[in-house]
Order: C-alpha cells, then structure tokens, then sequence
C-alpha cells in the first residue's frame, strides 16, 4: 500500500439545529460540525413520520394487482 494516501481521522464535535452534541469520527477536516437533523429530530427515527399518499397510490396498486396470485 502506498503511504500517506488516506485523510486524516479524527474525533469531530457535532452540533445539530435541535441543540443535541455528540462526538464522532470523521476526516472532515475542521473540529466541529453543524448539521440540520439528526436521530433525536429527524421523524424517521423519532416514531413520528407520517407516509403521505395523497394520490391513493396503494389503492390504485391493490385495486389492479391485489387479487392475482
């Protein structure tokens, strides 16, 4: 393997817009970064994300497809 051909890795301060801090590894190359959503905020992983289907579309598959086998 060729020497020196890999970024430097580092331990990072992370700052999310909902105030939440954590520490991670990263080869970004400043100290700290600010991120807008992480696992405390983001739906996905809060429990609270709701699936839109505003244009029926699991009907309009169910309705076609739902009874072949």
């Amino acid at each position: 393997m060729k020497a020196d051909t890999h970024p430097a890795y580092q331990e990072v301060n992370v700052t999310c817009s909902c105030g939440n801090n954590f520490k991670t590894s990263s080869t970004y190359a400043k100290d700290e970064m600010h991120i807008e959503v992480c696992s405390e905020c983001h739906p996905f992983y809060t429990g609270k994300q709701k699936v839109l289907d505003s244009a029926g579309q699991i009907e309009k598959f169910n309705k076609r497809f739902g009874g072949k086998k």
